[in-house]
């Protein structure tokens, strides 16, 4: 009787563990893709930046001189 429940025991740690492991696992997922998120949204706000910075001294009448 001891021995079944040292089993059990043994059994709903190693499936503790591995629930833990996967809720780990989906954390780090789901903070890998927020952070690809962000940088997506980063590089084309840069680049929005980038086009009217340009945009900007492209209509400058520097070639008018």
């Amino acid at each position: 009787m001891l021995r079944k429940t040292q089993e059990l025991n043994q059994t709903q740690r190693e499936v503790i563990d591995l629930l833990m492991g996967f809720e780990e696992k989906e954390k780090l997922s789901h903070k890998k893709l927020a952070s690809r998120r962000a940088l997506h949204a980063r590089r084309a706000i840069e680049q929005r930046m980038e086009e009217k910075a340009l945009q900007e001294t492209i209509s400058e009448p520097w070639l008018d001189d």
